[in-house]
């Protein structure tokens, strides 16, 4: 598990290949990671948007931006937090990603940008 704070957000993350629906003769290698955001700050928050770096030792960087998270944009109150499930796919068994959050913090309006920490992708493919 990784985790980055930012101005009292701490998120982390926790990454698992998914060995079951991956196909690395076809270089398909599918990952999911889970996210826990706590608000450790004394302001209660909205998360915006989300944006994404995706390394694939296979292919070329990719750049995600959406709004929420999983179709959500949750609303933190100190001390409360948020967690979610989500995948990703890659053509090779090794990568990583790393991003950002786009906070409101609801008093006073102010935008904040919170850090997702870098997570490997590493397929573990020689346990079969």
């Amino acid at each position: 598990m990784v985790t980055a704070i930012t101005e009292g957000i701490k998120v982390s993350v926790e990454t698992t290949y998914q060995a079951e629906f991956s196909s690395p003769h076809q270089q398909h290698f599918v990952f999911t990671y889970k996210v826990k955001i706590e608000n450790n700050s004394s302001h209660t928050i909205q998360l915006l948007r989300r944006r994404w770096e995706i390394f694939d030792a296979g292919d070329q960087p990719k750049f995600v931006e959406g709004e929420g998270v999983v179709g959500q944009q949750p609303i933190l109150e100190p001390g409360n937090f948020h967690e979610y499930v989500s995948g990703c796919n890659l053509r090779s068994g090794l990568g990583k990603m790393k991003g950002a959050y786009i906070m409101e913090k609801l008093f006073d309006g102010k935008l904040i940008e919170v850090q997702i920490p870098e997570f490997q992708l590493i397929a573990d493919i020689f346990d079969n």
